[in-house]
């Protein structure tokens, strides 16, 4: 929007106040917070309006406000006689057609194999291509950039349109498309770009559900044998999964509208408040997770494995497509980190002197990581990534699962050896949920576990960290035992076709797949913290959230958290197994409803919430009557439910008269037993170019202690003449900056240097030539011009694109003075190596490999922190020297972002440092190349700001100095 006197004084308000006398026209905001302000304000505006027909606004990536059009969907857009057909719409029809004609041609012995494939080959299109677009699309903005390179949206009469006669076609299909509140030549960019996006996506998805329907009428038949009840069920079941699967796209879609259904948020954004009801409120991402339940029930139709099998790969695909495309965009766009919480300017030294007293009262001096209200977040159990062979319990994990898979391997299937791992099996899954069930309900009553610790001057900590330890080890010793008794019992099949044996094995598979994903799910929403009922033993401040597949349902073990159990049942087919799956599922409801359910009550109270988002809409769909007749049978179970407790309650007593006579007996029994030749091919377009025309020239921040890295060089292990300081005959140098400072590249090039030049950041041992890169700079580059390349990370850290300078020019003495291009660029963040060693800068021709010229070499180098080289404050602490130290090198590793890097050692980490591990990284290899201590990184995460980074370096070198072999200095561990 251009400024006027008149603007200006009305600052931001301007724009929402000019909006609604002409919504139809777009126009520029001053900010991207204020268009979004604005958008917010005038989708507000219109919702509370009465006329049916209501305006939408959207806005862009630059801050355009624009009124977003009503569009309609696909099917009725293509099919519907009475709306106005588009070349696009004809193109589509036509394809269809031609793949209905050619079921019709073929013969039936080419229909399932060309069927096939050409299914195979459009969800290929469909999750590959498409999801290719997509990607580049919301990391680069490609579509949208290419869209404006080739000015396809421009008139021909300007000249900047490459594709002259494709502007009267676009122009009439999409003015045709939308009758209203649009004019083509108005319109946003972005929103071009993806109604001309929408048109591939109509080809694709149309060709795409067709080719399926058309390789399951090829596919279909009775199977041979089949009673008339089995095919009327599997006729019916069939139909009401494509019904099931008709409602959720549909519903789906009056929640989205066709802005969601087609990803336009990759394009332009819509600020506004939806209510995520109906289908949204039973399933996770419904259109690809329940929304693909039709594809099973035309399978069951067709009475087809090759059609099941068809509709397996396109479900994965799907999924693929949503967790590498949709879900990166929708988290980075809908879930940015909160913005970092700063100091007050006013806070006092007094205050700071406090929180310090404060802290220096914890264990060992260190910051506090843990509290009575909650744990401490480092060090989680859960995952292969947290897994640590120096933890006992990991260890005893590992060996007894070698333990049990071994025995399970080496032993015959022989009916003693089956009964043996069945009753294992028993054991194991009784005391998980009765066992363990009895300690949290103990604790939970009585916080008997945290007594027995604090009884023997332990921490409510440890005791937390014991339990984690017990429960893991039974969990995964429950599952292992179910596992081996499961393959003992287990027969391979001798005949795959034989009755339901191969559905039997789909099915099976399938559960397992849901109930690992269950897992996951319950792990993401619930945290380390829920996922070991970590609110039984801290007194934190209680906050109920239904996140995550706790949306949908209140407890997911009850119904799915099983399936995988089942599964495995359904492909054994033994009754020992499915013995074993009725006793895991009775004795987790019984787990749930008298341990975890009377705890919830306790702690969480009437802020429990009832009837899940499943629940609810099944009850919304019941008939009348048959609510009515739920709500007397819930009060049965509850009455039943209560004389079960009750009975418990009073055989208490007993129970933990013997539990106390075990224990004591038990702890009696223990005390008493206690010349090569590199050809290099030049490429016909560097003719008449020289290398010596070209020069790359840095600038960077360099070392904090430019002597001590000198220093560092000579270790001692050199022989008498190595260690002398070298013997120089120029005032050169060696080049050394600071480990991930910002470094500046000044670069110059003949006027007929290439367009597409760019810069690229390498170790100088990766390459082997010195005239073509033949490795990949991994993104550390940058274009020498901007807009040349379609990647928007490669005019990132341009600071002066290609700039032409005369031979006159020149401002210093140069010997011999050409006409030249220069241009300067800045390499920082995920452009730099987060590494220490030897680097070189590469300046290449054309977006080719081929090496003009290469920049002086330069060392990343972390020098090491002396104490010998500071002073100590009045108390002989050096902490104020390791923290001046290391806040410059957190402001690095934290790119100098404001939004995360520290200003001052007390100032907090931004938020995104919790959720970007990259970050964390940086600091802990910085902080072990500095003082020789190797920490977490959830260590920097959980200490929040550099002071209390510091406190933990200095009293770990303390710790530690007692067992280091370094002389260098008194107290400096250095690991060797």
């Amino acid at each position: 929007m251009s400024s006027t006197p008149d603007d200006t004084s009305h600052g931001s308000n301007f724009l929402r106040e000019r909006l609604p006398q002409q919504p139809e026209k777009p126009r520029q905001a001053e900010s991207e917070e204020c268009a979004e302000h604005t958008v917010k304000e005038l989708n507000d505006q219109e919702d509370k309006t009465e006329r049916e027909e209501k305006r939408t606004y959207g806005r862009t990536p630059s801050g355009v406000v624009f009124t977003v059009p009503e569009t309609h969907d696909m099917v009725s857009t293509l099919f519907s006689p009475t709306e106005s057909k588009k070349v696009t719409d004809v193109i589509v029809i036509t394809c269809l057609a031609c793949l209905i004609g050619l079921f019709f041609v073929l013969p039936p012995s080419l229909r399932v194999p060309f069927y096939g494939i050409s299914f195979l080959f459009w969800r290929a299109v469909y999750n590959g291509g498409i999801g290719w677009l997509l990607y580049v699309q919301s990391n680069g903005k490609r579509l949208t950039k290419w869209t404006k390179k080739s000015g396809i949206f421009e008139p021909p009469a300007t000249g900047k349109n490459s594709h002259p006669w494709l502007y009267p076609i676009l122009r009439r299909d999409f003015e045709t498309q939308i009758p209203k509140d649009y004019k083509f030549e108005e319109a946003p960019l972005e929103y071009n770009t993806w109604l001309l996006f929408r048109c591939l996506v109509d080809l694709i998805l149309m060709s795409d559900f067709i080719s399926y329907c058309l390789f399951a009428a090829a596919c279909g038949g009775t199977p041979q044998g089949e009673s008339t009840f089995a095919t009327i069920a599997r006729w019916f079941v069939g139909w009401a999964l494509i019904v099931f699967n008709l409602w959720v796209k549909l519903d789906a879609h009056r929640v989205v509208k066709d802005f969601a259904w087609f990803w336009g948020d990759f394009f332009f954004l819509i600020d506004q408040e939806l209510t995520f009801d109906g289908v949204f409120e039973m399933a996770p991402h419904p259109m690809y997770s329940v929304g693909y339940v039709g594809y099973y029930g035309i399978s069951l139709l067709a009475a087809s494995y090759k059609v099941l099998f068809i509709s397996l790969i396109a479900h994965a695909a799907q999924f693929a497509f949503l967790a590498f495309v949709e879900s990166p965009h929708i988290e980075k766009t809908y879930n940015p980190p909160q913005p970092r919480k700063r100091l007050p300017e006013t806070s006092s030294d007094e205050d700071l002197t406090e929180s310090q007293e404060l802290d220096a009262g914890h264990i060992n001096n260190y910051p506090p990581l843990a509290s009575a209200e909650q744990p401490s977040p480092v060090h989680n159990l859960i995952g292969l990534q947290n897994m640590d062979v120096h933890r006992v319990t990991d260890v005893a994990v590992i060996l007894l699962q070698i333990y049990m898979f071994s025995l399970t391997l080496l032993t015959p299937p022989t009916a003693p050896y089956q009964f043996f791992f069945v009753a294992n099996a028993v054991i194991w899954r009784i005391w998980y949920s009765l066992g363990l069930g009895f300690i949290l309900d103990r604790q939970s009553n009585k916080k008997k576990w945290t007594r027995h610790f604090i009884k023997y001057g332990e921490s409510t900590e440890e005791a937390w960290r014991q339990w984690k330890g017990i429960y893991h080890l039974s969990m995964t010793m429950c599952y292992l035992s179910f596992i081996t008794a499961a393959w003992k019992m287990y027969t391979l099949p001798e005949d795959w076709q034989y009755g339901l044996t191969l559905l039997r094995h789909v099915v099976g598979f399938a559960m397992v797949a849901l109930q690992i994903w269950t897992f996951f799910s319950m792990y993401e929403s619930l945290g380390e913290f829920g996922w070991f009922y970590g609110d039984f033993f801290f007194d934190h401040a209680p906050k109920l959230t239904y996140s995550g597949i706790y949306r949908f349902l209140n407890n997911p073990e009850r119904i799915i958290g099983l399936a995988g159990v089942w599964g495995i049942a359904i492909m054994c087919w033994s009754r020992s197994i499915f013995f074993l799956a009725v006793l895991s599922h009775v004795l987790t409801l019984a787990f749930i409803q008298f341990v975890e359910r009377p705890h919830m009550q306790k702690l969480y109270g009437e802020s429990l919430r009832q009837d899940s988002g499943v629940s609810k809409n099944l009850k919304r769909a019941l008939p009348k009557p048959i609510r009515a007749w739920q709500g007397s049978v819930d009060r049965v179970l509850a009455d039943t439910m209560d004389f079960i407790e009750d009975f418990i309650d009073n055989a208490k007593p007993k129970l933990e008269a013997g539990y106390d006579k075990i224990v004591s007996e038990s702890r009696m029994l223990f005390k008493h037993y206690p010349a090569h030749i590199s050809i290099t091919r030049v490429a016909p377009d560097l003719a008449g170019l020289n290398p010596a025309d070209y020069n790359l020239e840095l600038e960077g921040t360099p070392p904090l202690s430019p002597r001590l890295a000198e220093r560092e060089r000579n270790s001692g292990r050199e022989g008498e003449k190595g260690r002398m300081p070298p013997r120089r005959r120029s005032t050169f140098k060696t080049v050394m900056f600071e480990y991930g400072a910002p470094i500046k590249v000044k670069w110059t090039a003949p006027p007929n240097h290439g367009r597409k030049d760019w810069v690229g950041l390498y170790m100088i041992a990766d390459n082997a030539s010195r005239h073509v890169t033949r490795v990949s700079s991994q993104g550390r580059w940058i274009a020498t011009n901007e807009g040349v390349f379609d990647n928007v990370s490669a005019d990132q850290g341009i600071l002066i694109s290609s700039k032409n300078i005369l031979a006159g020019d020149w401002k210093d003495n140069k010997a011999e003075k050409k006409d030249c291009c220069v241009g300067e660029m800045e390499f920082a963040g995920d452009k730099l190596w987060w590494t220490t060693g030897v680097f070189e800068f590469r300046y290449h021709h054309n977006g080719n490999h081929n090496v003009m010229t290469i920049s002086l070499p330069f060392e990343i180098r972390i020098g090491r922190f002396d104490e010998a080289d500071v002073e100590r404050d009045g108390s002989g602490s050096v902490r104020p020297a390791i923290e001046e130290a290391l806040l410059p090198v957190v402001r690095n590793c934290f790119d100098r972002d404001e939004n995360i890097a520290p200003r001052t050692v007390d100032e907090a980490f931004g938020n995104l440092v919790e959720r970007e591990g990259k970050f964390a990284r940086r600091v802990i290899f910085a902080v072990h190349q500095m003082f020789g201590i190797e920490f977490a990184p959830e260590v920097v995460q959980a200490d929040g700001n550099v002071r209390n980074l510091a406190w933990r370096i200095e009293t770990a070198r303390s710790v530690l100095a007692p067992y280091s072999m370094s002389t260098e200095a008194r107290g400096s561990p250095i690991e060797k």
